[in-house]
């Protein structure tokens, strides 16, 4: 096709784009090497401007215009200019990243490979074979994949030596690295960025990224936080409150959050993250109005209804939780998380059944024929058998419960150790103390070298009637140098031996000891728990709650604490109000646990809310039946409340599980309580019959 006629066929697209396509031409065309003598006399540089600015519009034509019929004399007319300048490194690199563009690949590389011979500092065509060998990472089988990636490095260290002072290749190579688990050289890369470009956010982002797969969010927040908080955008805000969420941070995780939305209100995934960071810092019903909002904006977010059900069955509204559950059913039908929450909806409407099928459907739907997990699918089943064993023990199927936890320990490692645990607990729910021992002892054989192994058959020794033994055991997991983690928890196994043996002196000798190794906050909030149980065992009310309010101040949420603080001040009568916000708090963050319902139902009594005691003590005598404390708990509301034949069961209920009870947590004076109550109530109850006989 002659020029006049070439020219002719494209008088239908825009003159200005044609102009400045032939004015685009007009440049340059650099030459390497230099021509010179016989070979400038080859050169038309005329005619080289012509194809060069034909090829360049066909080339608009194909790729930006939608046109790829033209791709084919875009690389004719390339061609034909390299006729007419055949050194002209422009046109060279012109017609490689035309190859790469209209997806004639290999051709590409074999363009910008030569390019690369002939000029090995020719960054056109190495950043060409950059963007070739990044594209393809992925794309290919693993193998294939990691060359790529190699070559792809190769690429980008090149490129970073001819345009040092480049942030973007600089990024590019220290993700490339990373890709490459080349953590080292990846953070030199996002560091060189940084001094190139200090405020740069993507430099924070990547660096922010770097820190958090290593599982450093530490140094992640640092970096984000080296950002004054009035220059960081709603980007490095969201990032802020996912590190935070990491660190278990939520207040502050909550902050960032806001300060995003402040500036991107729109925005769905930081609405989540707020959402979730109030849930986690116990702000119930700012995370219920919060997750009600995304809803509204997205009604097929499942996780987000999800929430919503565990939020309603924390505070107790267990009929909407398992209405919320069935909504989100459709939008979610193989949700694990979904089934699970549904599982503890039954539980706590005491539907046992019901939740005893739900997680044995989990269960058994996770299962592998081969016996083989992941970590993660091991993770999981541990929740889901831990709760069947807990459901079983709520229904007193000691069985039942410890068949659970023997497939817990099947899973081997940690779960080995957690699944003889939950059988010597369910043994000693139901008082079956030979039977707990002997799984004790079974795992101590099974696991020797594990010291909390060793520890758990020495507390069960100590408890069954060998505390000499159980004592020198524990003491045996000592190192020489009595130094280490493992002689912290030694030392802290040792206290709470002393503190059921009722040894108040070697539990604090233990406990200080314990206390010196203790660097983590919370390490040592479990210290000043068991200070604040050995106080209150001596009946140094006012010495535990300082114990009990230091370890507060660690972990504001710990449910266990405000449970044992809530109790032991109602159960003096002191504080009262403060005391039942306390425990409302733990059953809120645990509402199956039969000892909080308990503390809550007698927080109850001792306001004089008597039927509000009842339904909570009932509740906890449904979930575990063999504790004397409830029983004797329920036998006071009965009196009070003129049910005298009731009182008189319930303590004699009490009595009978103190007598099946181990010496530890049969406390004779505790005994005489009770049997002085029952013995008034007979004769009260005695004289009733013989005043309604004389009648």
């Amino acid at each position: 096709m002659s020029p006049l006629l070439r020219a002719s066929t494209l008088r239908s697209f825009s003159a200005a784009a044609f102009l400045a396509a032939i004015s685009m031409s007009a440049q340059t065309v650099t030459t390497t090497p230099a021509a010179t003598g016989s070979e400038a006399a080859s050169v038309d540089r005329s005619a080289a401007y012509y194809h060069y600015g034909l090829a360049h519009m066909y080339e608009d034509m194909a790729v930006n215009a939608g046109r790829p019929d033209y791709a084919s004399q875009a690389v004719e007319e390339y061609k034909l200019a390299l006729d007419a300048d055949p050194n002209s490194t422009l046109l060279q690199d012109g017609l490689a990243e035309l190859y790469f563009k209209i997806g004639r690949i290999r051709e590409a590389v074999t363009a910008a490979q030569d390019q690369v011979k002939r000029n090995p500092n020719d960054i056109a065509a190495h950043e060409l074979l950059g963007k070739v060998y990044l594209r393809s990472i992925g794309d290919m089988q693993s193998q294939q994949s990691a060359q790529m990636l190699k070559l792809a490095i190769a690429e980008y260290e090149k490129l970073a030596e001819l345009k040092p002072d480049d942030v973007e290749t600089r990024l590019l190579l220290g993700q490339l690295y990373g890709l490459n688990h080349d953590s080292a050289k990846a953070e030199s890369q996002f560091k060189s960025a940084q001094k190139i470009d200090g405020g740069s956010e993507d430099v924070v982002l990547n660096m922010y990224r770097l820190y958090t797969e290593q599982g450093d969010y530490q140094r992640a927040a640092e970096v984000l936080q080296s950002i004054p908080a009035d220059d960081r955008s709603s980007r490095i805000d969201f990032a802020l409150g996912a590190t935070y969420d990491q660190l278990h941070k939520p207040k502050e995780a909550i902050a960032a959050y806001r300060r995003a939305l402040d500036d991107d209100p729109d925005n769905m995934d930081t609405e989540r993250g707020l959402a979730n960071a109030l849930l986690q810092d116990g702000q119930l019903d700012e995370a219920l109005k919060t997750f009600n909002t995304i809803v509204a904006a997205e009604p097929q977010d499942a996780q987000s209804q999800i929430r919503i059900a565990d939020i309603q069955r924390q505070q107790g509204h267990y009929d909407q939780a398992l209405a919320t559950l069935k909504k989100a059913k459709p939008l979610a039908q193989d949700s694990v998380e979904l089934n699970y929450n549904e599982a503890l909806v039954y539980d706590s409407l005491g539907r046992y059944d019901d939740a005893v099928s739900t997680l044995k459907t989990l269960i058994d739907g996770t299962a592998h024929p081969d016996g083989k997990y992941t970590e993660q699918e091991k993770g999981n089943r541990s929740i889901f058998l831990d709760r069947l064993g807990i459901v079983y023990k709520e229904q007193n199927k000691t069985a039942e419960a410890v068949n659970v936890y023997k497939q817990m320990a099947a899973m081997g490692g940690d779960y080995a150790k957690n699944g003889y645990q939950g059988q010597i607990d369910a043994y000693r729910d139901a008082h079956q103390w030979k039977e707990a021992t002997a799984v004790a002892a079974e795992a101590a054989k099974t696991l020797p070298k594990d010291a909390g192994v060793q520890l758990m058959y020495a507390g069960q020794l100590a408890d069954t009637g060998d505390p000499e033994q159980g004592i020198a055991l524990a003491k045996a997991q000592l190192s020489a140098a009595g130094n280490t983690p493992a002689d912290r928890e030694a030392h802290l196994a040792l206290a709470n031996i002393y503190v059921r043996l009722r040894k108040w002196a070697d539990a604090n000798t233990e406990l200080t000891a314990a206390e010196a190794l203790s660097n983590r906050p919370e390490e040592k909030l479990y210290v000043y728990f068991l200070r604040g149980t050995l106080a209150d065992r001596q009946k140094q009310y006012d010495a535990a709650e300082a114990q009990f309010r230091r370890a507060l101040a660690i972990d504001p949420q710990n449910a266990t604490i405000l449970n044992y603080l809530g109790y032991m001040l109602a159960d003096r009568g002191v504080r009262l109000s403060e005391a039942l916000t306390m425990i409302r708090k733990a059953v809120d963050l645990d509402p199956q646990n039969y000892a909080y319902l308990d503390s809550l139902g007698w927080a109850y009594y001792k306001t004089g809310q008597y039927a509000l005691a009842e339904e909570n003590i009932r509740k906890a005598i449904e979930r575990n039946g063999s504790d004397p404390t409830i029983h004797d708990h329920l036998g006071e509301i009965y009196e009070k409340t003129g049910k005298l034949k009731l009182a008189v069961a319930q303590w004699e209920r009490s009595l009978n599980e103190y007598a099946r009870s181990l010496p530890a947590d049969a406390d004779p004076e505790d005994v005489a309580k009770v049997q002085h109550k029952l013995d008034n109530a007979r004769v009260k109850l005695s004289r009733l019959n013989t005043s309604q006989q004389v009648k």
